[in-house]
């Protein structure tokens, strides 16, 4: 029983020691840490956005009616891609019994002492909306107030330096003139009466007094690095006045006739309102080609410099035109004229259709351009006194039928005719005929140019048109040759079977009927 007792934990110094180590690492743990919160407890996380000159720093307090809260776990910084301002996120850990607070809650940034040490004060708003946890309290709800280190830092001594000069000045400025600032300030009393009523309605949200301020301070930090430039421009300004206040006699006499200028200017200026309302208007509709007149300015002087060279001829050109429109009205007040005027348009109105149907012979056949093409070349042939038109007979096959002789019906076989220094018959005692082939005419199949590319059936007499289609491929003319060679690459040229250069002439030798090609 003895031996038991003496292994207990009061036995062992080893043992105490160790349990002691281990409850003051414990005990530096959780004081090291508890500007973070006591680990393992449940906190409420939001996320406030502050503007980069707030001072806040990790670790400082969050408070509520003045009581401890939270505390901020961290920050970073981000700028806005639309405005470019640049904000900081805080991270707020606050106690878990404040989730969640109201949506309209806001912040401000707070001092704790003349130190600098700073804290963020919420105020808890009455939204009904919540900001769960994560969500963010934006910059609109943050108020920043301005720190009594910030309206010292504005007196350094430059401003304190200035400030005394102004003082002096100031000083020196009124001396001696206290009964004028008396009257002065009698006489401004009806001015401050009157005032009361334009004050409160500068004061009222609709103004936009505030903006007024807040434009007037990004104005002066835009004109803060130019400030040496805006005092050497009053020193020069001082240098004018100064030559002004040499030339005041001589002002004083100009100034002499003002009163009847005002008079007269008084008088005039109402008839002159309209005409400057449409010289704005002018002005407004003419700065679309003022723009312009930038490039054609060179163009439009060395038109003019030539155009003045013809001025006197267009002086007396312009004589000669009056007679001219005189003979055009009488032309046209003649009533042949307006009746031949009309039956041109009936001629118009009836030749149409037929334009319309030789229109798409032309485009998709090139028939017109091939039939005048050979009918030069039927009659180019040199005999030396002349041109001499070719011609050629063309004898019919022998055979039942054949269109030699008299016949009972059209010609479809057999045929009695051998192949030369053969016995073997040719069967070409076949008659084939079509008066109206297809032309891609309207009522026509679209792509069908069959004129004068049917092909011969061997063996079957064909009357009217060719069985299939015939497809819109027409010999190549030296007009289209020269515009595929600028129009296509070679390459292109080669696939299509097409000369890769142009044609030398444009006169070129074909027989009368149209040969296939590929197009």
């Amino acid at each position: 029983m003895n031996r038991r007792r003496s292994g207990s934990l009061a036995s062992s110094p080893l043992l105490i020691g160790a349990v002691t180590t281990l409850i003051v690492v414990v005990a530096v743990y959780l004081s090291y840490n508890a500007n973070n919160g006591l680990p393992f407890v449940p906190t409420y996380k939001i996320h406030v956005i502050l503007p980069t000159t707030s001072g806040l720093q990790a670790s400082n307090e969050v408070r509520m009616a003045g009581t401890r809260v939270g505390i901020i776990e961290g920050q970073k910084a981000e700028q806005n891609p639309k405005t470019g301002q640049i904000t900081v996120v805080s991270t707020l850990k606050l106690e878990k019994k404040l989730e969640p607070l109201p949506a309209d809650t806001t912040a401000s940034v707070q001092s704790v002492s003349t130190i600098g040490l700073k804290y963020l004060a919420l105020e808890k708003g009455t939204s009904k909306r919540t900001l769960k946890a994560g969500q963010t309290i934006p910059v609109s709800q943050v108020r920043e107030p301005v720190n009594i280190e910030e309206l010292f830092n504005m007196f350094d001594a430059p401003t304190r330096k200035a400030s005394q000069i102004n003082s002096a000045e100031f000083g020196g400025a009124l001396a001696g003139r206290g009964a004028g600032l008396n009257n002065t300030i009698a006489t401004l009393r009806p001015l401050v009466t009157n005032a009361i009523p334009v004050l409160h309605n500068l004061a009222a949200p609709q103004t936009g007094l505030g903006e007024l301020f807040r434009a007037l301070d990004r104005v002066a930090s835009q004109t803060a690095p130019v400030a040496e430039a805006n005092a050497r421009w009053y020193q020069d300004l001082d240098a004018f006045f100064k030559a002004w206040a040499g030339v005041a006699p001589s002002l004083e006499k100009a100034t002499v006739g003002g009163p009847p200028s005002l008079e007269e200017a008084i008088y005039s200026l109402p008839f002159q309102a309209s005409n400057q309302e449409k010289s704005t208007e002018f002005m407004r509709l003419l700065r679309p080609s003022a723009a312009l007149l930038i490039n054609v300015a060179p163009p439009l002087a060395h038109a003019v410099t030539v155009g003045a060279v013809n001025l006197r001829a267009a002086t007396a050109l312009n004589q000669q035109l009056a007679s001219a429109s005189e003979a055009l009205k009488n032309f046209g007040e003649n009533p042949v004229v307006i009746s031949g005027l009309e039956d041109f348009t009936q001629t118009l109105q009836i030749g149409n259709p037929l334009l319309a149907g030789l229109a798409p012979e032309q485009i998709n056949c090139n028939y017109f351009t091939l039939a005048f093409r050979n009918l030069a070349s039927l009659t180019s042939e040199n005999i030396g006194v002349g041109t001499l038109t070719r011609a050629a007979l063309v004898l019919s096959p022998n055979g039942y039928n054949n269109e030699g002789y008299p016949a009972t019906r059209p010609a479809n076989g057999p045929s009695i005719e051998h192949k030369f220094g053969s016995t073997a018959i040719v069967d070409n005692n076949h008659l084939h005929y079509n008066p109206y082939p297809f032309v891609t005419g309207p009522g026509q199949p679209a792509g069908n140019c069959e004129a004068g590319n049917e092909n011969y059936i061997q063996g079957k007499a064909v009357l009217g048109n060719v069985p299939g289609v015939t497809g819109t491929t027409h010999e190549i003319t030296t007009r289209e040759q020269n515009l595929f060679s600028e129009k296509y690459p070679a390459e292109t040229l080669k696939d299509l079977g097409l000369p890769t250069t142009p044609a030398k002439s444009t006169a070129s030798k074909a027989s009368a009927a149209p040969a296939k090609a590929k197009s």
